[in-house]
């Protein structure tokens, strides 16, 4: 009798996609953190001046710029993973946490590309007959100097918006605990401010006080992945009180109680 009464609600657990959406969306977030070692695998292109001729190891970058293109691929898609639940909150915030997250991946793209263009040089060009050094050591230094900017636009400022949005929305719905978006509302405009410093020249990118302010929010991103991938959404959100067929919501019938994911009544 017992085992009788618990089947529907199994039945509905097993075939919501609630739950799979939200443990997706927290493994594509934990895959943007994977370009961290990127700061020490960069080392030998920023340590020969004369890298674009030979001077030091290209496997690191090679790697390098591999992690950075999964990172550019992992965060358009915890945007467009998480929009169909989103939007039921604000369609118009929804809407523009992807098209930041999809800027960003550009950005993201293009910095790898200038990367990959001195990788290709350095193999294809230098050392060739009538390679002229002096042009081509002066073309790696610009080729990095553009990733460096590219850079602070793609993964640093960036990030700004999206989590600003994010956190929005999350705060909003209730989709997570509220202190994980009070996180990200402290730490975007830390982030922004030193983004401006940066830019203006006040320290650089590599500075304690730069590296301080992406803490807040490595913190937010970094807590949302593991929420949503442990705990999931919270299913006494209000977003989840009326029906969407995209993710799974049925309509409620009259005079019935509308249940979550695992069965149990949701809290109006």
């Amino acid at each position: 009798m017992t085992a009788t009464a618990h089947t529907p609600a199994a039945a509905r657990a097993a075939t919501n996609p609630m739950r799979g959406r939200a443990r997706l969306a927290g493994v594509l977030y934990l895959l943007t953190f994977v370009s961290i070692p990127t700061l020490g695998l960069y080392n030998p292109i920023r340590d020969h001046a004369d890298f674009i001729l030979g001077a030091g190891s290209q496997t690191g970058v090679l790697w390098g710029a591999f992690t950075e293109v999964i990172v550019g691929v992992a965060g358009i898609s915890t945007a467009l993973v998480l929009f169909p639940v989103l939007k039921r909150q604000n369609e118009s915030a929804a809407l523009g946490l992807v098209a930041a997250r999809l800027v960003e991946t550009t950005l993201i793209f293009v910095s790898v590309t200038s990367l990959l263009t001195i990788i290709t040089l350095r193999t294809d060009v230098a050392g060739t007959a009538g390679a002229d050094n002096a042009s081509l050591t002066t073309t790696g230094h610009t080729l990095l100097a553009a990733y460096d900017r590219t850079f602070l636009l793609s993964q640093s400022l960036m990030p700004v918006f999206c989590d600003l949005l994010l956190g929005y929305l999350l705060f909003r719905s209730r989709l997570v605990p509220r202190i994980l978006p009070i996180v990200a509302f402290v730490g975007a405009p830390l982030l922004l401010a030193s983004d401006i410093a940066i830019f203006f020249g006040v320290y650089d990118r590599v500075a304690l006080l730069a590296g301080l302010a992406v803490i807040p929010v490595a913190a937010f991103e970094l807590s949302v992945g593991i929420w949503l991938l442990v705990k999931g959404f919270n299913p006494a959100s209000p977003v989840f009180a009326r029906p969407n067929t995209e993710v799974g919501i049925p309509a409620p019938r009259t005079g019935q109680p509308q249940l979550d994911e695992r069965g149990s009544e949701l809290v109006r």
